[in-house]
């Protein structure tokens, strides 16, 4: 514009150069400079508003270059509050007092050979549970988690190394861990909603499935969440037997998706299978048919294979779980098993055929209604299914207990913190038939340290 300006006075000026006077000159000075003056003006401006975009075209890129880095972090093995370097050291305080009237050594009607974690009465410390957990390198993260009896002695719980350095969703993980399967297994005591677990758990997997080997997980490039898992372990765990060979001695599928409704609703559903072998599985005190008042022991070797279901759905109003929040979950699990059964070991000591398929679920919600008070309700029930025997045991061992064992429990809790938990727990048991009772439990959870987040 300025450049235009001038040429025009350039070219017209001559034409009227004969008549201008002083006056006349000083003013076309003047426009000139006012012209100059305004195209600067502008030009500053233009400048000025290049700057700006430049500047946030930077930040632009810092942040996508930010959200990949988070990104890439988030598709890791989570670390919590840990520091890369220093392991974060957590520990698990926890106590309860139970008031029961039946020996809680006592195990669920027809499920003598299963295991029977049972609970203990007066006041008891429980376990505390110390915990240390560190990235080691950019690929590699890893945990270890102890359970100190108060009975003395230390138990190794978890201690396994976690890696997503595949990439692609893949996830591994190696050494000691509770297994995938289901939805509550995973989960450590300290988490739980209630005091103990469901009667299922208790009965099929003695509370949890731990397991030494290697679990692999695929995470799914998707909106939706699609898991899917397998592990290839020892067999240590319950139902298994821990045996000295080369190979595996159990393995492990599982499948599960989930997705979020809006902001309120999420949901996960899942499907898990489990094979595993038993060997010399010896079950004490078993009230067979001919055995004597205190029972017999029975021993199994066999195979053991199980199918379950899980699903879980939350609701939070607003999608603020710091106010209110509904959870409702359940899981079904089916084992049979097959093989030899001995009768009476140190008696009679026959073996023959033997074959039966058991199953249990429950069914829990737990709400939230107010800040840092919650309390739930839970049903559980055990089916103890029909045994087949072969014919040298048909009259010896019970084939058909009529009787299915279920558990009502009712529990609140108080949560001063994230870190701690006062909880009170009253359930009606009528898991032992003709023993039936009811139940109440004080507990305290107090975590010291820092502690990763659970999972959903």
């Amino acid at each position: 514009m300025f450049k235009y300006t001038v040429l025009c006075v350039t070219l017209f000026a001559p034409l009227s150069v004969h008549a201008a006077t002083d006056e006349d000159l000083r003013t076309i000075r003047e426009q000139i400079q006012q012209l100059k003056q305004s195209y600067e003006q502008r030009n500053a401006q233009l400048e000025q508003r290049l700057q700006q975009a430049e500047t946030s075209s930077k930040n632009a890129e810092n942040a996508a270059v930010q959200t990949t880095a988070t990104a890439q972090q988030a598709s890791r093995p989570a670390t919590s509050s840990e520091n890369s370097f220093n392991p974060a050291i957590s520990l698990i305080l926890s106590g309860t007092y139970g008031q029961l009237k039946q020996a809680p050594t006592i195990p669920a009607t027809g499920f003598a050979m299963s295991a029977n974690p049972g609970h203990q009465q007066g006041f008891n410390l429980g376990e505390s549970e110390l915990g240390i957990i560190a990235n080691i390198d950019p690929d590699y993260r890893g945990v270890a988690t102890m359970a100190l009896s108060p009975a003395g002695g230390v138990s190794m719980e978890n201690a396994f190394v976690q890696s997503s350095a595949p990439g692609n969703g893949i996830n591994i993980k190696f050494g000691r861990y509770f297994s995938g399967l289901g939805y509550l297994n995973e989960q450590h005591a300290h988490a739980w909603d209630f005091v103990d677990q469901p009667l299922v758990y208790a009965s099929l997997w003695d509370n949890q499935l731990g397991e030494d080997g290697v679990q692999v997980k695929w995470l799914a490039p998707a909106d939706m969440f699609i898991e899917l898992g397998g592990e290839v372990g020892r067999g240590r765990g319950f139902p298994g037997s821990d045996r000295t060979k080369n190979g595996g001695g159990s393995g492990v599928l599982f499948a599960h998706v989930g997705d979020d409704i809006g902001i309120e609703h999420s949901w996960r559903a899942g499907i898990s299978l489990h094979e595993t072998k038993r060997v010399n599985a010896l079950s004490t005190a078993v009230p067979d048919l001919l055995g004597t008042a205190g029972g017999v022991n029975n021993s199994f070797s066999g195979d053991s294979k199980t199918a379950g279901l899980d699903f879980v759905w939350k609701y939070s109003p607003n999608g603020n779980i710091s106010e209110r929040y509904f959870k409702l979950q359940g899981e079904y699990f089916r084992r049979k098993e097959t093989g030899l059964l001995t009768y009476d070991t140190a008696g009679a000591n026959i073996t023959d055929s033997f074959s039966v398929t058991q199953s249990g679920w429950y069914l829990q919600s737990v709400y939230q209604f107010m800040p840092r008070w919650r309390s739930g309700l839970r049903y559980d029930r055990l089916d103890p299914g029909v045994a087949t025997s072969g014919a040298l045991n048909t009259g010896s061992v019970i084939s058909n207990y009529a009787f299915n064992p279920s558990r009502t429990t009712w529990m609140v809790d108080y949560n001063p913190s994230e870190f701690s938990r006062l909880r009170m727990q009253v359930s009606h048991d009528q898991s032992r038939q003709g023993l039936s009772e009811n139940q109440i439990f004080l507990q305290y959870i107090m975590s010291l340290g820092a502690h990763g987040a659970h999972q959903y």
